[in-house]
C-alpha cells in the first residue's frame, strides 16, 4: 500500500527544493496535510488510490471560505504531484463544495431506540429495526418484497426506480424470518389486507409506538441515525452514501454530521446493532 505520510513528506520537499516556495507557504501547506493525514480516508478501491477528504471538509466546515479554499488549493496541488511526478492514479473526493441547511434532523440515542423496541409487537419491531438497521427510506420499507431479501442482502428499491443492495446482519434477518413465519406476507414483507402497507400506514404504527413511550419522532429520523451512528463508529461516509442511496455524497454531508473488508465489512463492524459474538 503506498504511504500517504511518505507521499506528503516528498511533496513538502519538492514544493520547497525544487519550486522554491517560502518558508511561510511551506508551513501553510503542511500544516493541511497533516489534517489530510489525521482526518481523511486514504484506501484502495478498484485498483485505484482513492483520497476521501470529506470528513475533513466536514470539520472545517464553520471556517471562511478563505481558509477553506488555501485549503483546498494546497490538497489538490499534493494530488496533483502525486499524478504527474509521481505517476499515481489518484481520486480525490470531498472536495466539491458543501452546503449545510439551518437545521438537521436530530439523530435518536441507541438507548431511547432500545426502549421503544421492548414495548413493541412484531410488526413495530420490525419496522423500527429496519429503519434504524438498513437506513430505509419509508416508501422503500414500503415497496420491500419478501423476494428482495437474502440472508445477506437486501435489495432495495429506491427514488428514480434505483436499486441498491443493503447488507443484512444476522440478527435483523432472523427478525425477519420470524416474522415472515409468523405472518405468511405473499408478495411485499409488510401488507395490509393482501396489499403492501402504505407509506402513511407504516408512518401510523411508528408515531403511535413513539408516542406511547412520550417520544415525537418521524420515521426519516431513524435513517439519519442509522447514517450518524455509522460514521461515528468509523464508517467511510462514501460507503454510507451508497447504503443510503445517495447520488452524490454531498446528499449525505448534508444531514450528517460528524462527532469527530469493503462494505460489508465496515457495516458489521460499525453498526451498533451488530453483536460481534453472534456474528463472529
Amino acid at each position: 500500500m503506498i504511504s500517504l505520510k511518505e507521499n506528503i513528506n516528498s511533496f513538502l520537499y519538492y514544493i520547497e527544493k525544487v519550486r522554491g516556495y517560502t518558508f511561510s507557504s511551506i508551513l501553510t501547506y503542511r500544516s493541511t496535510l497533516d489534517e489530510v493525514l489525521k482526518e481523511s480516508h486514504f484506501f484502495v478501491e478498484d485498483e485505484k488510490i482513492i483520497l476521501d477528504i470529506t470528513p475533513l471538509r466536514l470539520k472545517n466546515i464553520n471556517n471562511s471560505k478563505k481558509t477553506i479554499s488555501k485549503k483546498l488549493s494546497a490538497i489538490r496541488s499534493f494530488v496533483k504531484f502525486m499524478r504527474e511526478q509521481k505517476e499515481i492514479e489518484i481520486k480525490l473526493i470531498g472536495d466539491s463544495v458543501i452546503k449545510v441547511p439551518k437545521t438537521l434532523p436530530k439523530p435518536l440515542e441507541k438507548s431511547i431506540i432500545d426502549e421503544i423496541l421492548k414495548s413493541a409487537n412484531l410488526k413495530e419491531s420490525l419496522i423500527v429495526t429496519l429503519l434504524y438497521g438498513l437506513g430505509l427510506r419509508i416508501s422503500e420499507l414500503s415497496s420491500l418484497r419478501v423476494s428482495d431479501i437474502s440472508q445477506e442482502w437486501v435489495l432495495v428499491l429506491g427514488k428514480g426506480n434505483k436499486t441498491r443492495e443493503v447488507p443484512l446482519l444476522k440478527p435483523i434477518y432472523k427478525q425477519i424470518e420470524i416474522y415472515i413465519e409468523q405472518e405468511n406476507p405473499k408478495e411485499f414483507l409488510l401488507e395490509k389486507n393482501g396489499k403492501a402497507m402504505k407509506s402513511s400506514q407504516i408512518r401510523y404504527l411508528f408515531t403511535k409506538l413513539f408516542k406511547k413511550s412520550g417520544i415525537k419522532a418521524t420515521p426519516h429520523q431513524l435513517r439519519h441515525s442509522f447514517a450518524t451512528h455509522l460514521l461515528q463508529h468509523g464508517a467511510r461516509i462514501s460507503d454510507v452514501s451508497e447504503l443510503l442511496g445517495h447520488s452524490s455524497m454531498v446528499s449525505t454531508q448534508i444531514y450528517t454530521q460528524l462527532g469527530s473488508n469493503k462494505k460489508l465489512n465496515e457495516y458489521a463492524k460499525a453498526h451498533p446493532l451488530c453483536n460481534t459474538k453472534e456474528n463472529g
